[in-house]
């Protein structure tokens, strides 16, 4: 008695049955095993948080007092349902560009601000229309804007750039994002710190340098890492601006 002949594959000919079940059994557990594959990738991966552009809010405008830290702030004191008296708006240009020609003039004064929102907890920053309807001066006395004093801190954390760290892009921090985080940092985008630890409730860190001048360039080396920092914190309406003593900056194994 002869043996049954095994199926073989021959390419210019239609596939024969007992070979047409094994392709579909293989083509199921590979595309099964892809998937549990990526699940698997996907939930290894920290989240990246709630930080986006809120574009279901539609484009915001409100009033405030326009300040510089270096970078500019808006301190708002005609808000919206959005946007509440109180809040603290960093203010950002299109892509990795900052407003500081713009809002250079208008420090210490009332101005109209629009814009789309970037939001991540208590991080807020509007990224500007062009021109003037992004931002212009109003009539009327700029009504005195308070900072309170918060002592000097030693924080362990990340500086990261502000705008891709409030939902620009997700996650937006991390040595995967460091060449990016430079790249807006360079082109002026407020730098964001974000602590391990909060301080007076808060997590985030408007960051600059000493006596109110920009994050020196010396802190680039150490953007998108774990790093101790050490400076003067101060709060300003519902945001935190810390100015880092330079030499501190260490990075963390």
């Amino acid at each position: 008695m002869s043996k049954p002949e095994k199926p073989f594959f021959v390419g210019y000919l239609p596939v024969q049955q007992a070979l047409r079940r094994w392709l579909l059994v293989v083509c199921a557990l590979f595309v099964v095993g892809l998937t549990g594959i990526g699940m698997v990738m996907g939930t290894a991966q920290d989240d990246p948080g709630p930080g986006a552009f809120r574009f279901d809010y539609g484009r915001q405008t409100v009033s405030g007092v326009v300040e510089l830290t270096p970078y500019p702030l808006v301190r708002v004191t005609v808000g919206n349902d959005r946007i509440k008296p109180g809040t603290t708006l960093m203010l950002v240009g299109q892509g990795k560009s900052n407003v500081d020609a713009r809002a250079v003039p208008l420090e210490g004064q009332l101005a109209k601000v629009s814009g789309i929102v970037l939001q991540r907890g208590e991080l807020n920053m509007l990224q500007l229309r062009g021109g003037a309807n992004g931002l212009a001066a109003e009539e009327g006395e700029a009504p005195p804007q308070d900072s309170i004093p918060l002592g000097r801190w030693k924080l362990a954390g990340e500086i990261c750039d502000g705008k891709c760290l409030a939902g620009a892009m997700r996650p937006g921090r991390g040595l995967a994002h460091k060449a990016c985080a430079n790249l807006c940092l360079i082109g002026g985008v407020p730098p964001v710190f974000v602590s391990s630890q909060p301080v007076d409730g808060s997590e985030f860190f408007l960051v600059t340098g000493p006596d109110g001048t920009a994050l020196p360039k010396s802190a680039y080396d150490a953007i998108g890492q774990f790093v101790s920092i050490e400076g003067e914190v101060e709060r300003r309406g519902d945001m935190l601006v810390l100015s880092i003593d330079p030499d501190s900056v260490e990075v963390l194994d």
